[in-house]
């Protein structure tokens, strides 16, 4: 039986170059993933293809390069920095003799490692378990052979059929378990639409600092940190935004580029969060070369969701990191519509206060001067 190299910590990161446009910070991103999923980076290969081929996605060349330098350097895992077919995947790891993970893998295993609710434990396991069934009549042919041993032998059920079947019915269970998740957080929704609680969530691209604004807003304790998907289980507090004025915060599971969908289906029930939310603050890294871009990844995101139309403030984060000040923008409404704030220092956290004021109680709100506009 032909089984799978053992998984190590000690990498060689692929990311070959297609022609996307944003290539350069694709790659950039995987160094990133890969560092959060606690992996050491030994050395990125890079190469130009027109398209990806059939047998290993890279070509031969390339593959021989690859190989020469997990011997040279003795990696344990090679990670390319897109999404392999079961097939390639088998292939590369029969030549390079190594593990091979490909990108959704890697953003997988870093779920797994952040998820520490009972829910985010949940979520993580039927998306891998989604992202496993697709792989295993092509991944490893040993599994279409039929099961040797005493009882076993003749015409019983291939180790494919049973592997499926398991995976199936373990899919099945956590779908139960999560349908009666949603049905918990559908009666909280419920509670506070009768109590007319204002519902904010803020969204926005991984790292962007929406843990670390959610916590300077309301002196909460949730886990940020300066690395991809810090923030995974949700969390929702109350947050004064005027004398008497209350709202429900929630912080959410950053996005990414080519965010696998895997994830986007298995954490349908977190994201109701963001779907149902009145207002979304839309947090982003103001420092970060690409984020323009970034907008754009997570307003794809927001539409695959269901939460497109939801209205959203922008919050352009981190001016401690561009020498600029904190100030804010309204639309031709005359709404906030974005706002710049350092949620590190906590300068301009006021206006946020203020726009949520504005958006979710206009009455009392009406007549409030703002002392800083652009």
């Amino acid at each position: 039986m032909l089984e799978r190299p053992d998984y190590g910590q000690r990498a060689i990161l692929v990311g070959l170059d297609f022609g996307e446009s944003d290539h350069a910070e694709s790659v950039d991103e995987l160094r990133q993933l890969s560092s959060s999923a606690g992996v050491t980076a030994l050395s990125m290969v890079g190469g130009r293809r027109e398209r990806p081929d059939s047998a290993f996605f890279a070509g031969t060349g390339k593959v021989g390069e690859i190989e020469r330098l997990v011997a040279d350097l003795d990696a344990d895992v090679v990670i390319f920095n897109h999404d392999l077919a079961p097939a390639q995947q088998r292939n590369l790891e029969v030549r390079l003799q190594r593990r091979v993970v490909d990108r959704t893998s890697l953003i997988l295993d870093i779920f797994a490692q952040r998820a520490r609710s009972h829910e985010g434990k949940l979520q993580v396991e039927l998306a891998q378990l989604q992202h496993l069934a697709t792989r295993l009549k092509h991944g490893w042919t040993h599994l279409e052979r039929q099961k040797g041993g005493i009882g076993l032998r003749g015409p019983g059920e291939t180790q494919l059929e049973t592997d499926r079947r398991l995976i199936g019915h373990r899919m099945k269970v956590l779908r139960e378990k999560l349908d009666r998740v949603r049905s918990q957080r559908r009666v909280q929704r419920r509670a506070r639409q009768r109590a007319s609680v204002f519902s904010v969530s803020l969204v926005g691209y991984t790292n962007a600092g929406k843990s670390t604004l959610f916590n300077a807003l309301t002196q909460a304790s949730a886990y940020a940190a300066d690395k991809l998907f810090a923030t995974l289980d949700p969390t929702s507090r109350r947050l004064n935004v005027g004398p008497g004025i209350q709202v429900v915060l929630s912080d959410t599971v950053g996005f990414i580029r080519r965010l696998p969908h895997d994830l986007v289906a298995a954490f349908r029930a977190t994201l109701e969060e963001t779907v149902q939310a009145d207002l979304l603050l839309h947090v982003v890294d103001g420092a970060h070369p690409d984020h323009d871009q970034q907008i754009i990844e997570v307003d794809k995101v927001l539409k695959e969701i269901g939460a497109g139309e939801i209205p959203q403030i922008l919050v352009l984060n981190k001016i401690d990191r561009c020498s600029g000040e904190p100030a804010f923008a309204r639309d031709e409404c005359g709404n906030i519509s974005r706002i710049w704030v350092s949620a590190l220092d906590g300068r301009g956290l006021e206006f946020i206060r203020t726009a949520i004021k504005e958006r979710g109680c206009p009455a009392k709100s009406a007549g409030l001067a703002m002392t800083a506009a652009i």
